[in-house]
């Protein structure tokens, strides 16, 4: 059995949202908290503190960007998959010099969501190390 890892997800488009919280519950995600602008993902990243925040960039209100620079801001290792259907190049340049850790762009994959989620398990290092 894998290590349980723990998410929130934010983007302004409802049914995605659900979609995307049920599938990681399928490979064994704990989804914390979902919310559908940047200020929800601070409040949440700060509330939950979870392992992983998957993020879209372009959302009315508070975006991406704001979400990702305060939560850097909060906490500079935070694991920030960003999750975007369209990025203009100033965007992309501030989003950058943000240092997002992983851009996967919409519509997005399962198997890159699987992937991604195995990267950061918790316990993967050492699992590895193990094997060897």
């Amino acid at each position: 059995m894998n290590e349980q890892i723990t998410a929130i997800i934010v983007d302004d488009e409802k049914d995605m949202t659900e979609v995307f919280a049920e599938y990681l519950k399928i490979i064994d995600v704990d989804v914390l908290g979902i919310g559908h602008n940047g200020k929800d993902a601070v409040d949440l990243y700060k509330r939950h503190r979870p392992d992983i925040v998957f993020l879209d960039l372009m959302m009315p209100e508070y975006d991406g960007l704001y979400a990702l620079e305060n939560i850097r801001a909060d906490s500079p290792s935070a694991i920030v998959i960003i999750i975007t259907a369209y990025m203009h190049t100033a965007t992309a340049d501030r989003l950058f010099r943000l240092h997002p850790t992983k851009v996967i762009s919409k519509p997005w994959d399962l198997n890159q969501i699987y992937d991604v989620v195995e990267q950061f398990r918790p316990g993967k290092a050492e699992k590895k190390q193990q094997t060897k």
